[in-house]
């Protein structure tokens, strides 16, 4: 083999070893994204974006009004919808936007250990329902999603349909959440939703008031996006090395203790 041939094989060898790292860096941080639900759907924006979230809708469709909770609403200001045993030894409290793809990952992974320990009896889960993307992208699609999330809770539906809307989220720059219509055809996906009533409180943004107060409660929390996932008073959506199997074992130790 002559000297030029070998050095022309050597340095193929090197670029394909330096390609293979590239690969092996960028899947072991997509895994990390998704199962550490580490990503967010906005980090860092600057105070005037969490204003904009807040008056977005008043300008498409938003109707202003007393802020009215949800039925069964809980917590500082009746903000958070409850799901599982008051008296679990542990709370899960979620900071959620359901236009959100990095809350739609976090669902993915997680939904069904969560859905495992509470009805075990094992976990409460707190959800506070927020419309960053409202103000990062425009639109009105988180609003009227949370809207709808809150009249669903009203006839104690919230966690079937929660799990529709994730299911069927659109793209983060689609804002289809904002037809009041597509919200409640997905609603006929869950048995006994889609009446009259839960229509009427879609449509007339019963709680659109208690969304907004909902958005400004997270931006006093110095929140930094969605979703934030607190678990004994740390973001473990900031953890990267969060799995379902992880936060099973947690709570389950918990409830032994």
């Amino acid at each position: 083999m002559s000297e030029k041939n070998h050095d022309g094989k050597r340095a193929a060898r090197e670029r394909l070893a330096v390609e293979r790292e590239k690969q092996k860096h960028t899947e072991k941080r997509r895994r990390a994204l998704i199962v550490g639900a580490s990503i967010v759907c906005v980090l860092g924006l600057a105070a005037v974006v969490g204003v904009l979230a807040v008056n977005a809708g008043r300008n498409k469709g938003e109707k202003a009004g007393p802020v009215v909770a949800p039925s069964g609403a809980q917590g500082k200001d009746s903000l958070a919808i409850p799901i599982g045993k008051d008296g679990a030894k542990s709370t899960l409290i979620i900071w959620e936007d359901v236009r959100c793809p990095a809350c739609q990952a976090f669902e993915i992974a997680y939904r069904p250990t969560l859905h495992a320990l509470a009805d075990s009896g094992k976990l409460r889960i707190e959800y506070h329902l927020v419309r960053l993307i409202d103000g990062n992208l425009g639109g009105t699609g988180s609003l009227r999603g949370a809207n709808a999330l809150a009249c669903a809770q009203d006839i104690a539906k919230f966690r079937d349909y929660h799990d529709v809307l994730y299911a069927n989220q659109p793209k983060e720059t689609d804002d289809a959440y904002a037809d009041n219509t597509k919200l409640i055809d997905l609603a006929g996906k869950v048995g006994g939703l889609k009446t009259p009533a839960f229509q009427k409180c879609v449509e007339d943004g019963i709680h659109d008031s208690w969304v907004n107060k909902s958005q400004k409660a997270f931006q006093s929390g110095g929140f930094t996006g969605t979703p934030t996932v607190l678990l004994g008073g740390k973001n473990i959506a900031q953890d990267q090395t969060m799995t379902p199997a992880k936060l099973k074992q947690m709570v389950e130790t918990a409830a032994r203790g």
